[in-house]
């Protein structure tokens, strides 16, 4: 076959990809909510990166000096800002629903004689989740005010330690403890999570497209590009390999020229806008993004012989994000992972890209530093183009 001819059914297969695309309701929904709404609903709920000043109500009960310490020293966190005292819990609840404050702290009648008679302080807190990092601000504060009223009232450690346990506690030589943030010197949490959830929207999003444009019967379509006369099969037979390698790099170029618009909208803008730290080079994630895209796009297609109708990507994929992460090696470490996690790590194309990027990304990393993942996907982009000509080729002959 001329090379005119083959370009000129390469660029059919291209259009017909991006037809496929565009005409999809379904597959448009996907990209939206997956790719737009999805990436800018994680970064609005974990913008307030660092939480400080929360407004917090508190139903002080016990109203003796203890209890009236204790508000002043939580008042003094960077986390929490006293709003005002309530008279009771009912109007501090009001005040939640009204927006005025971000949580309520609650002070029983019983706290300072508690405390003075070596028992364990109660407090209640409550919490809005307009935001997560609320919660956990307010948790942290609140514990630590408690830990520095324990430590003025009863230095010899007894908060929730039985008496046989102080004497221990009193013989033991105290530990200073110094530590310093690497990466995420704010800690948080926002800074720690949103990179590698970025990548992992990647991911799923395309595995959910290529599935639902290749998936069940759709590539085995009479008008489908590259695929003529399916009826004389057998006549194809000597021909249905290069035809399947046209056909996945076809799909591929249309696949990763949408995606690397995504991924500057997720990797590069958004960071951006929502003050996500974002210390990488450039070129270095544009070089480790080629073979992600790559991997993923081929692991897509050869993944979708699997799938048995449009909506099976989507059931089988979407409730994958936690495991990914945890796969990744970002939030647990990969060396203390058992050998058969370690040997998905190395077979799916998210964990190795997710966390070449957050190196990258976050730590500032250069390409020798994520050599061992660079490697990793670039063995994936040529074990996956093969099985994704294979599974092409086996449509084409069935």
């Amino acid at each position: 076959m001329k090379i005119s001819s083959k370009l000129s059914q390469l660029s059919s297969i291209i259009k017909e990809e991006f037809l496929a695309i565009s005409t999809s309701y379904a597959i448009l929904l996907v990209l939206m909510g997956g790719i737009f709404v999805y990436g800018l609903l994680y970064n609005y709920m974990y913008a307030p990166n660092i939480v400080t000043d929360a407004p917090v109500a508190v139903v002080d009960n016990s109203c003796s000096s203890l209890s009236r310490q204790y508000i002043r020293w939580l008042d003094a966190t960077p986390q929490v800002e006293i709003y005002a005292q309530a008279t009771n819990y009912n109007e501090a609840k009001e005040w939640m629903k009204e927006g005025k404050v971000e949580g309520i702290l609650y002070l029983p009648q019983d706290f300072e004689t508690r405390v003075f008679q070596g028992r364990e302080a109660v407090f209640s807190l409550y919490a809005t989740t307009d935001a997560f990092l609320y919660f956990e601000a307010l948790q942290e504060a609140s514990s630590r005010v408690m830990l520095a009223i324990n430590d003025a009232y009863r230095p010899d450690g007894a908060v929730f330690l039985p008496p046989q346990g102080l004497l221990a506690v009193a013989m033991t030589k105290p530990v200073n403890v110094s530590g310093t943030a690497l990466y995420n010197i704010t800690e948080g949490y926002g800074s720690y999570l949103i990179p590698a959830v970025m990548m992992i929207i990647i991911f799923q999003t395309l595995l959910m497209v290529i599935g639902m444009v290749n998936g069940g019967k759709v590539p085995e379509r009479n008008s489908h590009p590259g695929i003529e006369a399916l009826q004389s099969a057998r006549k194809l037979v000597n021909g249905t390999l290069p035809r399947a390698v046209r056909l996945v790099v076809g799909k591929t170029f249309v696949y990763c020229g949408l995606y690397a618009i995504f991924a500057y909208f997720l990797l590069g803008l958004l960071p951006h806008f929502f003050s996500i730290p974002n210390i990488g080079n450039g070129l270095y994630i544009v070089a480790l993004m080629i073979p992600y895209l790559l991997a993923t796009s081929f692991f897509g297609l050869a993944a979708c012989r699997y799938f048995t109708d449009s909506e099976a990507p989507i059931l089988m994929i979407a409730f994958f994000s936690v495991g990914l992460i945890f796969l990744s090696g970002v939030s647990y470490p990969l060396e203390l992972m058992p050998w058969y996690w370690r040997a998905v790590h190395y077979i799916i194309p998210a964990a190795p890209g997710t966390l070449a990027f957050v190196k990258l990304n976050s730590m500032g990393a250069s390409m020798a530093d994520i050599r061992p993942e660079y490697i990793t996907l670039w063995i994936q982009v040529a074990v996956y183009f093969c099985l994704s000509v294979w599974v092409f080729k086996m449509k084409l002959r069935n």
